[in-house]
């Protein structure tokens, strides 16, 4: 069915069942299906609000009623939403449904998938239409090549040329405003959201043109940590990394950050439920890069199934009056270097290359881990350059445009 504004019962009921059909392919997340399923929804949702508004029921009533018939608690829900917090708070109207939840109640609770995407609607707000399309660092984007267009069309092509770099990820105007709310930022500078939200998005682009396979809550623990940390023993650590996470449905994006966003990390869920971190090598050192994905694994394991979905981290800035980012700090910490092993080594107190070597060889880790600790412990970032591996992590991705 062709994409256009519905008119009459005939083109409703046509476009109900292209959204079964689509619904049938549970078509992947940033897929040309996947963002024709939202236009639909949305078509859909404006023909109802006007024809018959009160005759189709509200999700959350919908699937309250259904609970009812099925004698379902909120708990029997944790399959298709993913966490007993986002249950508590899609049944509270806190969180919206997202497709991927959508797909699930419609497939498992037999709820019409008609009902069920009236919900999309709600991820638009007044802010959706005071977004400032001409905020956002187009020029930048530009000469990056992450948009095809010249640098004097940009003024005049703002709204144009940012629908059309959102548009692989959902709708745009619903993705911009979804991620210019990004909602835990762990900076002690103020950074521009406009641009925030822009690389957010880029991170989630590559993101889903990678295929990986499905992630398994409770994967990431201090043992998995701990894996990963012991690849770092070689020059090509960061990249075995990579690997190591794309096969346990982790995907890890390099891309460095933009102008006015301080960005060392995040740590995102998407769509599809699968978590990505992206890291931006804003320091070129080892240690830097060790501890960066450490951290942001970190909230991979406790906090992004706890109802927030992306932590960004500008790592310079102290972790003390945030109980989620000292939970990350020390996690990643405890993953690196265990407490026990650092009390007891030469290390502690002897800021030496030696010594930095002998407890790495111990914990089968690079020596730039136990560098990077001892100068983060005595607060001497100007000892030991020469063991932090500066310089040794951009090199391992060429692909990756470095300005």
């Amino acid at each position: 069915m062709e994409k256009k504004v519905i008119k009459t019962d005939a083109d409703y009921s046509a476009a109900l069942a292209t959204i079964e059909r689509l619904m049938d392919q549970d078509p992947e997340p940033g897929t040309a299906e996947a963002n024709n399923l939202e236009l639909f929804a949305l078509l859909v949702q404006d023909y109802e609000s006007k024809r018959f508004p009160t005759s189709i029921p509200d999700p959350l009533t919908a699937i309250r009623f259904r609970m009812e018939q099925q004698n379902l608690s909120p708990r029997d829900l944790v399959p298709y939403i993913g966490s007993r917090s986002k249950v508590s708070e899609v049944l509270s109207g806190k969180r919206p449904l997202t497709l991927t939840m959508i797909r699930a109640i419609h497939s498992g609770l037999g709820v019409p998938a008609k009902v069920l995407l009236r919900d999309r609607g709600s991820d638009f707000t007044e802010e959706d239409n005071n977004i400032q399309w001409d905020r956002f660092p187009i020029r930048e984007l530009v000469k990056r090549g992450w948009i095809a267009a010249k640098a004097t069309d940009v003024g005049d092509r703002a709204q144009e040329l940012m629908q059309r770099f959102f548009a692989p990820i959902g709708i745009p105007n619903l993705v911009a405003a979804r991620y210019l709310k990004r909602e835990h930022i762990r900076s002690a500078r103020t950074m521009d959201r406009y641009a925030l939200a822009t690389w957010s998005a880029r991170i989630l682009i590559r993101a889903s043109e990678r295929p990986s396979p499905e992630f398994k809550p409770g994967t990431v623990n201090l043992e998995f940590m701990r894996e990963v940390a012991r690849l770092s023993w070689s020059a090509m650590g960061p990249l075995l990394a990579r690997e190591f996470l794309e096969a346990h449905g982790i995907e890890l994006i390099i891309e460095p950050h933009l102008p006015r966003t301080f960005l060392d990390g995040a740590a995102m869920m998407s769509d599809a439920g699968r978590p990505v971190i992206g890291l931006t090598l804003r320091h070129d050192r080892l240690d830097n890069f060790w501890f960066v994905l450490l951290h942001e694994l970190g909230h991979v394991s406790k906090h992004l199934a706890g109802g927030i979905e992306s932590f960004f981290d500008d790592l310079d800035t102290s972790s003390l009056n945030d109980r989620k980012e000292r939970e990350a700090d020390q996690l990643a910490g405890e993953a690196l270097i265990p407490a026990s092993e650092w009390a007891k080594s030469p290390a502690k107190s002897l800021p030496s290359p030696e010594a930095a070597e002998h407890l790495a060889k111990e914990l089968n880790i690079h020596p730039a881990i136990v560098a990077g600790r001892i100068r983060y412990e005595r607060r001497n970032f100007r000892i030991l350059h020469q063991v932090v591996g500066l310089g040794e992590v951009r090199r391992l991705f060429p692909e990756t445009r470095w300005s």
